[in-house]
Formats: structure tokens, C-alpha cells, sequence
């Protein structure tokens, strides 16, 4: 996978009780009793409770046994996950310790995004999309939040005004929400837990809907590069802010 997975973790979880299960970013923590478990599906990677009789598919990497029979197995076709053991608190782990704070938590809001952007050239979609500035805003959802915000994703993140930020804030959590609610955002293989895709994406406002009709004006949606990723926008609705 990504790296490595930690050597002699058979010896260190062995007889271990899982005490909890909490995320922080993208990383998925399971609380044992002398340590962590620290997991990231990467793009396309999954967890499954299973028999441990189950035989194990080609894109299957690790089983955590468990004492009623059953195991859960990481399951990661294109090997962008991680499964490490950490000791520590897991927030001073190098791969969390950096990350800004989670966007539907006490904290969140238009000031802090103000703050972090003054003196900023940046475009503001790949500073929002910047996991130390704000964790959990991918390119669909800082595609949807700018819309809402009405903000052009191209614009220099420094040039945005305290206002616009209060708006793009709460737009921010009004689509991470709506998107929970629909068990996420399938485009290719993203499945739940109860194997059912996402439904968000027949939510979508502007993302991949370049030549349509704007929903809101019925300005045909336009498609701009910003770091090497597509970004989509409304030409009439989203402002510049030179």
C-alpha cells in the first residue's frame, strides 16, 4: 500500500480490545487499549466484516481478526491505503498533525477562513481543498460550496472579502451536510456501508454539468483548470474578486 504496513502489528494488537472508532480528516482511528489503529481507504479502498473462513479476493491486503469468527478486511484495488499502528496520541502522528480543523466543528467559520487567506495568491478552490487549512472539502464539494457562496473558483483566495467568507463557511457545511445525508457522492465505485452508492450526485449544481443550463440563471455552466484539476462554474452567479 502506501506504506508500508507496521512490522510485528500481529504481536501488537494480539488480545487488544477495540475501544472506539473515531475519523479525523480522511484517516480512520481505532482506539485500542495500548494504541491506535490507523486507517486510510485512499480512493477506492474499503472495510468489510466478514468470516474469517471467507477467502480472500486479489485486491484484499490485511484481515484484523476478531474473537467471534470474523474479521475485518481492508480491501483496496488501487493501494493508495495505509494501516499503522501508532502508541502516541494519535493528533501528534506526522500524518495528522498538520490537518485544519474539521469544516462541521465548532471553529469552522468565516473568520478563520479569513484569517488563513490574507496575503494569499492562491486560488481560493485548491486553498479551501488544502487540508491543513480545512480538512474534507474535495474537489466536488469546493466545486458545489463556491457555488452556493457564489464565488468563482478562480479568484485569489486573499482578494475574497470577510462577508464572502462567512458565506462560503456556511456553504461549506450546508453541502458536506446535505451530502452525508445522502450516503455521500458515487461517480465510478464508492459504495456505503449497506453497498448502496452515494445519492448526492444527483444533487450536483455545477460539477460535471459543463454545457448545461445553470439551475439558478440558465447561463451555460463553464469548465476551468485550477491546479491541474476541473473546476466548474457559473459564469453569471460566481464573481471574480479581483
Amino acid at each position: 500500500m502506501r506504506l508500508p504496513v507496521t512490522e510485528g502489528l500481529e504481536v501488537k494488537v494480539t488480545g487488544e480490545v477495540i475501544g472506539g472508532l473515531r475519523r479525523r480528516g480522511k484517516y480512520l482511528l481505532l482506539e485500542l487499549q495500548d494504541g491506535v489503529i490507523l486507517l486510510h481507504l485512499g480512493m477506492s479502498g474499503s472495510l468489510r466484516i466478514l468470516p474469517v473462513s471467507t477467502p480472500p479476493g486479489v485486491h484484499d491486503h490485511l484481515d484484523l481478526i476478531l474473537e467471534d469468527g470474523q474479521c475485518l478486511r481492508m480491501r483496496d484495488p488501487r493501494r493508495f491505503g495505509l494501516f499503522l499502528w501508532t502508541e502516541y496520541p494519535p493528533d501528534q502522528h506526522p500524518l495528522l498533525r498538520s490537518l485544519g480543523p474539521e469544516p462541521l466543528d465548532e471553529g469552522f467559520d468565516g473568520d478563520y477562513l479569513f484569517g488563513r487567506s490574507r496575503g494569499r495568491r492562491l486560488a481560493i478552490k485548491p486553498f479551501i481543498m488544502d487540508a491543513k487549512v480545512v480538512v474534507g472539502v474535495g474537489n466536488i464539494y469546493a466545486s458545489e460550496s463556491l457555488f452556493l457562496a457564489g464565488i468563482r473558483p478562480d479568484c485569489p483566495a486573499g482578494s475574497v472579502s470577510k462577508q464572502d467568507y462567512d458565506q462560503l463557511a456556511s456553504a461549506i457545511r450546508t453541502v458536506l451536510s446535505d451530502s452525508i445525508s445522502a450516503g455521500g457522492t458515487s461517480l465510478r465505485d464508492f459504495v456505503g456501508e449497506d453497498g448502496h452508492p452515494g445519492y448526492f450526485a444527483r444533487q450536483l449544481r455545477v460539477y460535471g454539468r459543463i454545457g448545461q443550463s445553470c439551475l439558478v440563471c440558465e447561463t451555460l455552466i463553464q469548465q476551468v483548470r485550477i491546479g491541474q484539476r476541473s473546476s466548474f462554474f457559473c459564469p453569471k452567479c460566481q464573481k471574480r474578486h479581483d
